[in-house]
Protein backbone atom coordinates (compact mmCIF):
# COMPACT_ATOMS: atom_id res chain seq x y z
CA UNK A 1 0.00 0.00 0.00
CA UNK A 2 1.18 3.54 -0.73
CA UNK A 3 1.79 5.89 2.19
CA UNK A 4 -1.47 7.37 3.43
CA UNK A 5 -1.97 11.09 3.76
CA UNK A 6 -4.78 13.58 4.25
CA UNK A 7 -5.69 15.66 1.26
CA UNK A 8 -7.57 18.86 2.27
CA UNK A 9 -10.64 19.31 0.09
CA UNK A 10 -12.27 22.31 1.73
CA UNK A 11 -11.53 24.75 4.54
CA UNK A 12 -13.62 27.72 5.63
CA UNK A 13 -14.36 29.94 8.61
CA UNK A 14 -18.01 29.95 9.58
CA UNK A 15 -20.11 32.98 10.44
CA UNK A 16 -20.34 31.73 14.04
CA UNK A 17 -16.54 31.98 14.37
CA UNK A 18 -15.94 28.26 14.06
CA UNK A 19 -14.09 26.35 11.34
CA UNK A 20 -15.12 23.68 8.86
CA UNK A 21 -12.73 21.34 7.11
CA UNK A 22 -13.13 18.45 4.66
CA UNK A 23 -10.37 15.89 4.06
CA UNK A 24 -9.77 12.89 1.84
CA UNK A 25 -7.81 9.66 2.39
CA UNK A 26 -7.78 7.36 -0.59
CA UNK A 27 -6.12 4.11 -1.70
CA UNK A 28 -7.40 2.28 1.37
CA UNK A 29 -7.90 -1.45 1.43
CA UNK A 30 -11.43 -2.78 1.60
CA UNK A 31 -12.72 -2.34 5.17
CA UNK A 32 -10.08 0.14 6.31
CA UNK A 33 -12.31 3.16 5.74
CA UNK A 34 -14.74 2.29 8.53
CA UNK A 35 -11.89 1.38 10.88
CA UNK A 36 -10.00 4.64 10.40
CA UNK A 37 -13.13 6.78 10.22
CA UNK A 38 -14.60 5.46 13.47
CA UNK A 39 -11.30 5.75 15.33
CA UNK A 40 -10.63 9.32 14.25
CA UNK A 41 -14.20 10.41 14.94
CA UNK A 42 -14.10 9.02 18.47
CA UNK A 43 -10.76 10.65 19.27
CA UNK A 44 -11.70 13.99 17.70
CA UNK A 45 -14.91 14.25 19.72
CA UNK A 46 -13.70 12.78 22.99
CA UNK A 47 -9.97 13.21 23.49
CA UNK A 48 -8.91 16.56 22.05
CA UNK A 49 -8.37 19.04 24.88
CA UNK A 50 -9.63 22.60 25.03
CA UNK A 51 -9.94 25.65 27.30
CA UNK A 52 -13.03 27.14 28.91
CA UNK A 53 -14.21 29.33 31.77
CA UNK A 54 -14.90 26.97 34.69
CA UNK A 55 -15.83 29.44 37.44
CA UNK A 56 -16.52 33.12 38.06
CA UNK A 57 -16.34 35.32 41.14
CA UNK A 58 -18.73 38.25 41.16
CA UNK A 59 -18.00 40.80 43.87
CA UNK A 60 -20.87 40.92 46.35
CA UNK A 61 -22.51 37.70 45.11
CA UNK A 62 -22.42 34.46 47.15
CA UNK A 63 -24.73 32.11 45.25
CA UNK A 64 -26.12 31.54 41.77
CA UNK A 65 -29.72 32.40 42.71
CA UNK A 66 -28.93 36.03 43.51
CA UNK A 67 -29.62 39.12 41.41
CA UNK A 68 -27.53 42.23 40.84
CA UNK A 69 -29.44 45.53 41.16
CA UNK A 70 -29.18 47.41 37.88
CA UNK A 71 -28.33 44.31 35.80
CA UNK A 72 -31.07 42.96 33.53
CA UNK A 73 -29.99 39.32 33.77
CA UNK A 74 -29.97 37.27 36.95
CA UNK A 75 -26.89 35.28 37.96
CA UNK A 76 -28.06 32.02 36.35
CA UNK A 77 -28.51 33.79 33.00
CA UNK A 78 -25.06 35.37 33.27
CA UNK A 79 -23.48 31.98 34.02
CA UNK A 80 -25.24 30.50 31.01
CA UNK A 81 -23.95 33.32 28.78
CA UNK A 82 -20.39 32.87 30.08
CA UNK A 83 -20.60 29.19 29.13
CA UNK A 84 -20.81 30.24 25.46
CA UNK A 85 -17.49 32.13 25.42
CA UNK A 86 -14.97 30.28 23.23
CA UNK A 87 -11.35 30.53 24.40
CA UNK A 88 -8.11 29.73 22.63
CA UNK A 89 -5.07 29.12 24.83
CA UNK A 90 -1.36 28.39 24.38
CA UNK A 91 -1.06 26.81 27.82
CA UNK A 92 -2.69 24.08 29.91
CA UNK A 93 -2.13 25.96 33.18
CA UNK A 94 -5.00 27.53 35.13
CA UNK A 95 -5.29 31.26 34.33
CA UNK A 96 -7.51 34.08 35.59
CA UNK A 97 -9.21 36.86 33.65
CA UNK A 98 -10.79 39.98 35.11
CA UNK A 99 -13.48 42.45 34.23
CA UNK A 100 -14.20 45.73 36.02
CA UNK A 101 -16.71 48.13 34.45
CA UNK A 102 -19.19 50.86 35.30
CA UNK A 103 -22.66 51.07 33.76
CA UNK A 104 -24.77 51.74 31.94
CA UNK A 105 -23.19 49.30 29.51
CA UNK A 106 -23.75 46.26 27.32
CA UNK A 107 -21.31 43.66 28.60
CA UNK A 108 -19.57 41.55 25.94
CA UNK A 109 -16.66 39.09 26.01
CA UNK A 110 -14.14 41.54 24.52
CA UNK A 111 -14.23 43.60 27.75
CA UNK A 112 -12.58 40.78 29.73
CA UNK A 113 -8.94 41.49 30.59
CA UNK A 114 -7.01 38.29 29.82
CA UNK A 115 -3.44 37.12 30.59
CA UNK A 116 -0.97 36.58 27.77
CA UNK A 117 -1.49 33.41 25.73
CA UNK A 118 -5.28 33.53 26.16
CA UNK A 119 -7.58 34.74 23.38
CA UNK A 120 -11.36 34.96 23.04
CA UNK A 121 -12.55 33.59 19.71
CA UNK A 122 -16.01 35.23 19.83
CA UNK A 123 -15.31 38.69 21.36
CA UNK A 124 -18.80 40.01 20.55
CA UNK A 125 -20.46 37.29 22.63
CA UNK A 126 -23.15 38.82 24.86
CA UNK A 127 -22.85 38.49 28.67
CA UNK A 128 -25.26 40.98 30.29
CA UNK A 129 -26.73 44.49 30.21
CA UNK A 130 -26.06 47.04 32.98
CA UNK A 131 -28.81 49.66 33.02
CA UNK A 132 -27.58 51.90 35.86
CA UNK A 133 -24.28 53.48 36.90
CA UNK A 134 -23.26 50.64 39.22
CA UNK A 135 -19.74 49.20 39.33
CA UNK A 136 -19.44 45.53 38.41
CA UNK A 137 -16.35 43.45 39.07
CA UNK A 138 -15.83 39.83 37.98
CA UNK A 139 -12.96 37.37 38.04
CA UNK A 140 -12.89 34.34 35.73
CA UNK A 141 -11.14 31.03 36.26
CA UNK A 142 -9.91 29.62 32.94
CA UNK A 143 -8.97 25.94 32.77
CA UNK A 144 -7.78 23.40 30.22
CA UNK A 145 -9.52 20.04 30.12
CA UNK A 146 -11.01 17.24 28.04
CA UNK A 147 -14.68 16.56 27.42
CA UNK A 148 -17.39 18.10 29.59
CA UNK A 149 -17.44 18.92 33.30
CA UNK A 150 -20.54 19.59 35.31
CA UNK A 151 -20.39 22.42 37.83
CA UNK A 152 -21.06 19.99 40.69
CA UNK A 153 -17.83 18.15 39.84
CA UNK A 154 -15.68 21.24 40.26
CA UNK A 155 -16.49 22.46 43.78
CA UNK A 156 -13.61 22.59 46.27
CA UNK A 157 -12.63 24.59 49.34
CA UNK A 158 -9.99 26.63 47.52
CA UNK A 159 -12.59 28.13 45.16
CA UNK A 160 -15.49 28.59 47.57
CA UNK A 161 -15.90 32.24 46.53
CA UNK A 162 -16.31 31.25 42.87
CA UNK A 163 -19.56 30.26 41.22
CA UNK A 164 -19.01 27.12 39.15
CA UNK A 165 -19.93 26.87 35.47
CA UNK A 166 -20.62 23.79 33.34
CA UNK A 167 -17.48 23.66 31.20
CA UNK A 168 -17.36 22.46 27.59
CA UNK A 169 -13.69 21.79 26.82
CA UNK A 170 -14.33 19.99 23.52
CA UNK A 171 -13.07 22.17 20.63
CA UNK A 172 -14.42 19.75 17.99
CA UNK A 173 -18.19 20.10 17.78
CA UNK A 174 -19.11 17.66 15.04
CA UNK A 175 -17.46 14.98 12.86
CA UNK A 176 -18.92 13.16 9.85
CA UNK A 177 -17.33 10.69 7.47
CA UNK A 178 -18.36 8.67 4.46
CA UNK A 179 -16.72 5.86 2.53
CA UNK A 180 -16.70 5.42 -1.24
CA UNK A 181 -15.61 2.36 -3.23
CA UNK A 182 -13.18 2.76 -6.12
CA UNK A 183 -12.73 0.26 -8.98
CA UNK A 184 -9.52 0.04 -11.00
CA UNK A 185 -8.89 -1.47 -14.45
CA UNK A 186 -8.62 -4.95 -12.95
CA UNK A 187 -11.99 -4.46 -11.26
CA UNK A 188 -10.35 -4.71 -7.83
CA UNK A 189 -11.93 -2.59 -5.11
CA UNK A 190 -10.28 0.02 -2.90
CA UNK A 191 -11.81 2.65 -0.63
CA UNK A 192 -11.53 6.33 0.02
CA UNK A 193 -12.56 8.10 3.19
CA UNK A 194 -14.05 11.61 3.21
CA UNK A 195 -13.89 13.22 6.65
CA UNK A 196 -15.71 16.41 7.71
CA UNK A 197 -14.79 18.33 10.89
CA UNK A 198 -16.48 21.30 12.56
CA UNK A 199 -14.69 23.13 15.42
CA UNK A 200 -15.66 25.99 17.74
CA UNK A 201 -12.92 28.23 16.34
CA UNK A 202 -10.30 27.64 19.03
CA UNK A 203 -8.56 25.12 16.77
CA UNK A 204 -8.48 24.57 13.01
CA UNK A 205 -9.74 21.21 11.67
CA UNK A 206 -6.35 20.20 10.24
CA UNK A 207 -4.69 20.80 13.60
CA UNK A 208 -7.38 18.79 15.38
CA UNK A 209 -6.91 15.98 12.86
CA UNK A 210 -3.15 15.88 13.45
CA UNK A 211 -3.69 15.74 17.20
CA UNK A 212 -6.16 12.88 16.82
CA UNK A 213 -3.64 10.93 14.75
CA UNK A 214 -0.90 11.53 17.33
CA UNK A 215 -3.14 10.39 20.19
CA UNK A 216 -3.91 7.19 18.28
CA UNK A 217 -0.22 6.59 17.52
CA UNK A 218 0.75 7.10 21.17
CA UNK A 219 -1.94 4.65 22.27
CA UNK A 220 -0.72 1.85 19.99
CA UNK A 221 2.94 2.60 20.70
CA UNK A 222 2.29 1.98 24.39
CA UNK A 223 0.84 -1.42 23.47
CA UNK A 224 3.98 -2.29 21.49
CA UNK A 225 6.10 -1.59 24.56
CA UNK A 226 4.21 -4.21 26.57
CA UNK A 227 6.50 -7.09 27.64
CA UNK A 228 6.04 -10.39 25.91
CA UNK A 229 4.03 -13.20 27.48
CA UNK A 230 7.05 -15.26 28.45
CA UNK A 231 8.65 -12.46 30.47
CA UNK A 232 5.32 -11.67 32.11
CA UNK A 233 4.81 -15.33 33.07
CA UNK A 234 8.27 -15.51 34.63
CA UNK A 235 7.66 -12.38 36.68
CA UNK A 236 4.23 -13.64 37.78
CA UNK A 237 5.73 -16.93 38.90
CA UNK A 238 8.52 -15.13 40.75
CA UNK A 239 6.06 -12.77 42.44
CA UNK A 240 3.91 -15.72 43.53
CA UNK A 241 6.90 -17.34 45.25
CA UNK A 242 7.71 -14.09 47.04
CA UNK A 243 4.07 -13.74 48.07
CA UNK A 244 3.73 -17.30 49.43
CA UNK A 245 7.09 -17.57 51.21
CA UNK A 246 6.29 -15.38 54.27
CA UNK A 247 3.28 -17.57 55.11
CA UNK A 248 4.97 -20.99 55.09
CA UNK A 249 5.68 -21.04 58.84
CA UNK A 250 2.15 -20.08 59.88
CA UNK A 251 0.53 -22.78 62.01
CA UNK A 252 -2.66 -24.25 60.58
CA UNK A 253 -4.43 -23.23 63.81
CA UNK A 254 -4.30 -19.66 62.46
CA UNK A 255 -6.52 -20.69 59.55
CA UNK A 256 -9.41 -21.32 61.98
CA UNK A 257 -10.65 -24.39 60.13
CA UNK A 258 -13.53 -26.58 61.24
CA UNK A 259 -12.74 -29.31 63.80
CA UNK A 260 -13.06 -32.08 61.21
CA UNK A 261 -10.68 -30.46 58.71
CA UNK A 262 -8.20 -29.49 61.43
CA UNK A 263 -8.07 -32.99 62.94
CA UNK A 264 -7.55 -34.62 59.52
CA UNK A 265 -4.63 -32.34 58.74
CA UNK A 266 -3.05 -32.89 62.14
CA UNK A 267 -3.30 -36.69 61.76
CA UNK A 268 -1.48 -36.35 58.43
CA UNK A 269 1.25 -34.36 60.26
CA UNK A 270 0.37 -31.17 58.39
CA UNK A 271 1.21 -28.56 61.02
CA UNK A 272 1.97 -25.40 59.01
CA UNK A 273 0.86 -23.66 55.84
CA UNK A 274 4.20 -24.71 54.34
CA UNK A 275 3.33 -28.36 54.97
CA UNK A 276 -0.11 -27.81 53.44
CA UNK A 277 1.35 -26.32 50.26
CA UNK A 278 3.19 -29.58 49.55
CA UNK A 279 -0.13 -31.21 48.72
CA UNK A 280 -2.15 -30.84 45.53
CA UNK A 281 -5.97 -30.65 45.74
CA UNK A 282 -6.23 -34.29 44.66
CA UNK A 283 -3.68 -35.42 47.25
CA UNK A 284 -5.52 -33.59 50.03
CA UNK A 285 -8.75 -35.39 49.22
CA UNK A 286 -6.93 -38.72 49.51
CA UNK A 287 -6.25 -38.09 53.21
CA UNK A 288 -8.24 -40.33 55.56
CA UNK A 289 -11.68 -38.86 56.41
CA UNK A 290 -10.81 -35.72 54.43
CA UNK A 291 -13.60 -35.34 51.90
CA UNK A 292 -14.49 -32.83 49.21
CA UNK A 293 -16.25 -30.52 51.68
CA UNK A 294 -13.15 -30.26 53.86
CA UNK A 295 -10.95 -29.71 50.80
CA UNK A 296 -13.18 -26.87 49.59
CA UNK A 297 -12.98 -25.27 53.04
CA UNK A 298 -9.17 -25.36 52.98
CA UNK A 299 -8.99 -23.98 49.43
CA UNK A 300 -11.32 -21.04 50.16
CA UNK A 301 -9.57 -20.24 53.47
CA UNK A 302 -6.13 -20.13 51.86
CA UNK A 303 -7.44 -17.91 49.07
CA UNK A 304 -9.47 -15.51 51.22
CA UNK A 305 -7.02 -15.13 54.10
CA UNK A 306 -3.62 -15.47 52.41
CA UNK A 307 -4.42 -15.05 48.70
CA UNK A 308 -2.86 -18.50 48.03
CA UNK A 309 -4.28 -20.89 45.44
CA UNK A 310 -3.24 -24.55 45.55
CA UNK A 311 -2.01 -25.78 42.18
CA UNK A 312 -2.88 -29.17 40.77
CA UNK A 313 0.77 -29.94 40.05
CA UNK A 314 1.86 -29.62 43.70
CA UNK A 315 3.79 -32.73 44.81
CA UNK A 316 5.06 -34.19 48.05
CA UNK A 317 8.71 -33.56 48.88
Amino acid sequence: MNDLYFKPLKSEKLQSGGYYGQFLIDKLKLGQGITIGNQLRRVLLGEIGGTAISAVRIVGIRHEFATIPGVREDILEILLNLKGIVIKSDTTEIKFGRLKVQGPLVLTADLIDLPSGIQIVNPNHYIATISTSINLELEFKIEHGIGYKLASQLFNDENKNFLQIDSIFMPVQKVNFKIENLYDADNSISERLILEIWTNGSIEPIEALKKACQITINCFNSLLKTQNTKETTKKTSSNRKLTIEPYTNIAIEELQLSVRSYNCLKKAKINTVGDLLQYSPDQLQELKNFGRKSADEVFSTLKNKLNIILKKDATNN
